[in-house]
Parts: structure tokens; sequence; C-alpha cells
């Protein structure tokens, strides 16, 4: 009970300094909001690009055809064949006499052209639809298949499939980086406006050393102050990806261009963005002010 009472204390003559100091404190707390903006708009976009990775690794089915003389038992073969490669998750086999069914129930044109056709004088090839586990191991995986006897194609969009993948991949690992490299420069800044509201309050301070207060007695007003700043700060970035996300998911209809560019859906996406945002500018102000006590005054 006396830590709670501690805290919310804390938390109170925080709020008090924070308001009491407020030139300093607008300042740290306005370059706070903005580097948070700039961080929740890279979270955004990294989960957006992970969830369209994911759709493509979905939506990406490899096809492999088989020579025409195959028989029953060389499709067995085939099959077993198939499941043996790792990166493959599921296996469909689609005969020709089921692929002329397709095609004849999409077309009244091809209804007439294949309704005569025999099994031996269809042009068609039977095929396995695959779907493999690892799309970035894509190309290891249908070069494994090529080697496959009776095996004469293997059709899966190659080139594009991996040059998208890779584009992705990229741009999420950029915007990682970001929020990382944005997280540190708002240390440095938390870091640089706690110390000069420390020297502000050297007396203060000076004082509270005459009467033999602890290094943590010292220390803690100065964290929870950080602390309270950091929230502060990420306020207007809360209200930005909650208000801001849920207008262009609605805006767009939740897709982007084309239905595999398709957003993650806001809720409860923008919670989990928000609890994030507001984690780090909380976790930045403690870590900043911290360092800033015990670097500068030597506490």
């Amino acid at each position: 009970m006396k830590i709670i009472r501690m805290l919310f204390r804390g938390i109170r003559d925080a709020f008090k300094s924070v308001f009491r100091n407020f030139s300093l404190s607008f300042a740290s707390v306005s370059c706070i909001s903005i580097t948070l903006i700039v961080i929740a708009c890279s979270l955004i976009l990294s989960y957006n690009v992970r969830n369209i990775t994911s759709a493509i690794e979905r939506d990406v089915t490899v096809v492999v055809f088989i020579d025409k003389g195959a028989t029953d038992l060389d499709l067995e073969q085939i099959d077993a064949q198939l499941r043996n490669i790792k990166n493959i998750e599921s296996i469909t086999l689609k005969t020709k006499e089921q692929e002329k069914e397709e095609f004849m129930e999409q077309s009244e044109v091809f209804r007439n052209i294949m309704s005569d056709w025999e099994s031996d004088e269809s042009p068609l090839k039977d095929s396995f639809m695959i779907k493999v586990v690892d799309i970035r191991e894509i190309g290891k995986t249908v070069e494994e298949i090529k080697k496959i006897d009776k095996v004469f194609m293997v059709n899966y969009g190659e080139g594009t499939v991996e040059k998208m993948v890779s584009v992705f991949t990229f741009i999420e690992r950029v915007t990682i980086g970001i929020v990382i490299a944005l997280v540190f420069v708002n240390i440095f800044l938390i870091i640089n406006t706690i110390k000069l509201a420390i020297f502000a309050r050297k007396k203060e301070i000076s004082i509270m050393r005459l009467v033999g207060a602890s290094n943590f007695s010292i220390k803690y007003p100065f964290v929870i102050e950080g602390m309270v700043i950091g929230m502060i700060g990420a306020v207007v970035p809360i209200l930005l990806v909650v208000y801001g996300y849920t207008y262009i998911y609605e805006y767009f209809d939740g897709v982007l261009f084309s239905s595999i560019l398709e957003l993650v859906p806001p809720q409860p996406f923008i919670y989990i963005v928000s609890l994030i945002v507001l984690v780090i500018g909380m976790l930045v102000g403690m870590i900043g002010s911290s360092r800033a006590v015990r670097k500068y005054l030597k506490v």
C-alpha cells in the first residue's frame, strides 16, 4: 500500500512540476509527440506490410503440370515426392477431367468446344496445386519440384512474387529501424530537457541532500516526471492513430488499389498500436529522466 501511495503522490507532484515548469515541459512534450507520431506511422506501416506479405503467401499457388502420358501410378509417386519437400504446406491434385469441367462451367464457348473431347484427345494436363510454407524460399522449392520425373512445367509467377516479397520485406525492416532510431532520439530529447530542469532546481536538490535524502528519493520525482511527460506526449499520436487510421481504412474500404493490398482492420489494431505508443512514451520518459539525473547530477 505504501508503494501505491508513493506512486500516486509522485504522479500528482509530477503533474504539478510539469505545469510549474511549463516552457521546458511544453518543449519536451512537443518533441515527444512529433517523434511518437512518426513511430506510430512506422508501426502502422510495418503491421500492414506484414499483413500484405501474409496475404501474398496465402494467395500464391504453385501449379505443377505433369507430362501428358503420366499414369495414375506416376501421379501417386509424384505426390509422394512432393510431400517430402519441406517447404510445401498443402498439395491438391487437379486432373485434366476436372480442369475440363471447370472450363466448361466458365463459358458456353468452352462447353461447345470441349464437350466432345475424349480423355486421350484432351490437350489439358494433370496438375498439382501447391501452397508453400515460406514464400521467401519458393524459388528453391520450385527448383526441387522441377527435378521430379514426369514434371512438365512449374508456374507460379516467377520473378514477380520474389520482387514483391523483397520490396515488402525491405519496407518492413526500414520501418522497424525507424522506430528503434526514434526511440533513441526520444531518450536523447528527454535527457536534455530533464537536464535543464535539474539545473533549474539545483537548489532544491541541494537541500534534499543536506536533509539526508537518499539517492532514490532524489531520482524518483524526476523519473515519474519523465513518465508523465511521456504520457502527455503520447496523447496526440494516440488520437491520430485511433481516428486517423479508422478514417483511412473506411475511406479506402480496407483495400489499397488491389485485393492483395488489404489493410489491417482497425479493431483491435488501433488499440494495440495506441498501447505500444503509450508504453514507448512512458518508458522513454522514465529512462531519459533516470539517465539525466545519474549523468548530470552524479547522484
